[in-house]
């Protein structure tokens, strides 16, 4: 009866896609057929815990829903590389907000899934497109993509950008796109509710020992700071955003990686489980305390 903030489900992307797409999730499949309608059931699910949160929670409970967003940029400024582009964020980015947030799915989606797309029922559409209160956001890369015939499915291929820095999940550190996605997410719904960036963060190479106190980690505090500025850069163009989190507090167990990809702003020891507050952990308290002012150092 405390919590006023509540989100339906978590990235129902990578369910989906790493689900039932390439199988590299629970429950493991991989099959074109099963994958949209896996989406379209999500978002079923979406839809009966909105209503469910209005029913209990009265009028100052607000819902949301929360999606991992990736921005795809063309490789090149070719028609076939900007299709591809376009089916790639139709793919990833579109396939939930557009039914919450339009009523609909993108056509694109229904020529990329062809005779694998279903049936939605229209009154599925009315339910799934219940209005919001906020929408959550989680950012951790962008990929820039070439058409690609050869590629089953998909027709495009990520082209590799070994000019940037990479984390250990091998995703390319591009602080802009968050602005560019941010900015994309307010033109492409013009009714998108208040926006939080539930999620962003970074997962660099840790020794499983801290190495001081406060422990050093210079890539993950720039990273902070850069995407901290972008988003700072997306509310001054007017974009609606309420809130930030960063990804995450503590080094922990992230899906099927186990413990082999840090992303907490506290150092968490392999063997003795000790804490140890990271350069980053600090740095993010400095730009709390200031009110952001610590980002323009």
């Amino acid at each position: 009866d405390r919590v006023r903030h509540w989100t339906t489900l978590n990235e129902p992307w990578v369910v989906m896609d790493g689900g039932y797409m390439e199988g590299g999730l629970a429950p493991g499949h991989r099959n074109v057929y099963e994958a949209p309608y896996a989406a379209h059931h999500l978002l079923l699910a979406h839809a009966a815990g909105v209503e469910a949160i209005r029913a209990e929670g009265g009028r100052d409970v607000q819902a949301g829903l929360v999606v991992n967003l990736e921005p795809k940029y063309a490789a090149t400024g070719s028609d076939a590389d900007r299709q591809a582009a376009a089916r790639a964020d139709a793919y990833m980015n579109h396939i939930f907000l557009d039914p919450v947030l339009k009523g609909e799915y993108p056509q694109a989606l229904v020529e990329l899934f062809g005779p694998a797309w279903p049936e939605i029922l229209q009154e599925d559409l009315v339910r799934i497109a219940a209005p919001l209160d906020f929408v959550g956001i989680n950012y951790y890369t962008r990929a820039v993509v070439a058409d690609a015939p050869d590629v089953p499915f998909y027709r495009y291929r990520r082209v590799p950008q070994p000019q940037h820095v990479h984390t250990l999940m091998d995703w390319e550190v591009h602080a802009p796109a968050f602005a560019d996605l941010l900015r994309a997410v307010r033109d492409r719904y013009p009714n998108v509710p208040p926006l939080y960036i539930t999620e962003n963060g970074s997962a660099f190479y840790e020794p499983p020992h801290a190495l001081a106190t406060p422990h050093p980690d210079p890539l993950r505090q720039r990273y902070l700071r850069d995407h901290l500025r972008a988003v700072g850069e997306a509310i001054a163009d007017g974009v609606d955003v309420r809130g930030y989190f960063a990804w995450s507090l503590l080094d922990n167990y992230e899906w099927a990686q186990g413990f082999s990809k840090p992303f907490g702003l506290v150092h968490v020891d392999r063997d003795t489980l000790e804490r140890t507050v990271k350069e980053s952990a600090r740095y993010y308290r400095r730009v709390i305390e200031t009110n952001g002012e610590a980002l323009a150092d």
